[in-house]
């Protein structure tokens, strides 16, 4: 069996191995460094405190954005098909618990 295509992405001066289709690899990057500016937005404030509340603010803001790039484009945003926000959610929540461990040790 192949491994999977893995792409090293740093955010906040932490590397990240995520694996992901070679032919993503572009979108993955770009999304990697608008992840982390809006991060390190966030942290600059000063007001929230925690790599993990860091994280959790910015999904929050990416995911604002994005309703209302689509309310303007479309009018109304479509649900996600069936599955895909759970195993969204069971991703978020293995990176968090990852980076729990990251703080810990």
């Amino acid at each position: 069996m192949t491994p999977p295509h893995t792409v090293t992405v740093k955010i906040l001066e932490k590397e990240y191995q995520v694996a992901c289709p070679q032919e993503q690899e572009a979108e993955l990057v770009v999304s990697a460094k608008y992840l982390d500016k809006q991060m390190r937005s966030i942290r600059d404030t000063g007001k929230v405190i925690g790599l993990e509340r860091i994280a959790v603010m910015a999904a929050l803001n990416i995911s604002y954005e994005l309703l209302k790039a689509s309310e303007q484009g479309e009018g109304e945003v479509e649900p996600p098909p069936e599955g895909s926000v759970s195993q969204l959610n069971r991703k978020l929540d293995d990176a968090l618990y990852q980076l729990r461990q990251l703080e810990i040790g």
